[in-house]
């Protein structure tokens, strides 16, 4: 049974004089989804987000919902809840006191609101000790979670974030990644989610939304965006690619810059032009016996441990290529001339 829509929007832009902050959104998010909405800096994605939450109005289009449009609902009205990147926490508070902030605007009684405050710092791996404790007295990682736990504590229908794991350091932001995907499925709560990071996208989300220049230029989910990207910047922001401009010309694709040919994962697009996508981990070092569907030899410049793979940059008529294999690799030096080679169906094809 599919997902009932929670939150749609119908040509929704915002402008601020003549500036297209977002331009004619259209989309639709389920219950109990977690969407993530990624894009660089200056895609519109923190505006968008900003219409979402009530913070800001769109210049025209409709936000609805579950079918009632609330365009002019104000933020503290709506059933939702937002966690900023500053966390916005009250310094001068507890963490219980943090925690119980929402359920006492609410006029929840007291015994109540400690029961459950206490319920929500176990839920998200702090002992029940954090309760007496000062928010000044916590790190990065302790706040981040009494912020959640705050946030939940509104009871919202949908939770917004934006980019709220970007000052964490690597280690700590993996595993509030991986414990914001368990808190998501548990409460089955609805999860919006901004951020520039891929990689958080990747490892948390049911679906992606792309974001450039205003624009929702690829809808899907991580599978599907990372393997049918819509076109080149998809395809590179999604990680990084191995990009070719080639000539279609039926199953055969014509380089003049590598001064090569390539066979053709989709000849959609005959005679015209197109972008190959061949991604590192799709390309090996082939050893002088070694063959593959399409070849191209080079000097080997660099080679990176990457722990369980290594890293290659060869570079070919003066284009720098990366190829990821993995374990420790092959046996070459800098300087070595080398193949590398792909097959056919690991590629994609795109029109420019």
């Amino acid at each position: 049974m599919d997902q009932e829509t929670i939150l749609k929007l119908k040509d929704v832009d915002k402008f601020f004089n003549d500036f297209v902050a977002v331009d004619r959104i259209n989309l639709d998010v389920k219950d109990g989804e977690f969407f993530t909405i990624v894009g660089p800096s200056g895609s519109g994605k923190t505006t968008m987000i900003r219409m979402l939450v009530g913070m800001d109005k769109p210049t025209n289009g409709e936000i609805s919902l579950r079918g009632k449009v609330i365009n002019d609902v104000p933020a503290n009205k709506r059933p939702t809840c937002m966690v900023f990147q500053s966390l916005a926490l009250f310094p001068h508070k507890t963490v219980g006191e943090n925690i119980e902030f929402p359920m006492k605007i609410k006029g929840e009684l007291k015994n109540y609101r400690k029961a459950r405050a206490i319920e929500l710092l176990e839920q998200l791996h702090l002992s029940e000790s954090y309760y007496d404790k000062m928010i000044t007295e916590c790190s990065g990682g302790e706040r981040q979670r009494v912020a959640l736990a705050r946030a939940l504590a509104f009871d919202p229908e949908i939770l917004f974030f934006d980019e709220p794991l970007s000052a964490l350091d690597y280690r700590l932001r993996k595993t509030l990644e991986k414990e914001l995907k368990d808190i998501q499925r548990k409460t089955g709560k609805t999860f919006i989610y901004i951020t520039h990071s891929l990689e958080e996208a990747m490892v948390m989300s049911d679906r992606i939304g792309i974001m450039r220049r205003g624009r929702l230029i690829q809808v899907g989910t991580p599978e599907e965006i990372y393997n049918s990207p819509v076109n080149g910047f998809v395809a590179q922001f999604m990680g990084e690619v191995n990009q070719f401009e080639v000539d279609v010309r039926g199953d055969e694709l014509a380089d003049s810059k590598m001064l090569a040919t390539y066979r053709s994962p989709n000849p959609a697009y005959d005679n015209s032009s197109g972008i190959l996508i061949v991604r590192p981990e799709d390309m090996r070092l082939l050893s002088p016996e070694d063959t593959a569907e399409n070849e191209l030899e080079g000097t080997l410049v660099n080679q990176y441990s990457l722990g369980s793979r290594t890293q290659y940059q060869v570079m070919v008529n003066g284009k720098t290529l990366l190829v990821e294999m993995l374990g420790a690799g092959v046996d070459v030096s800098e300087g070595d001339e080398v193949k590398v080679g792909w097959s056919t169906d690991s590629a994609i094809l795109l029109k420019e």
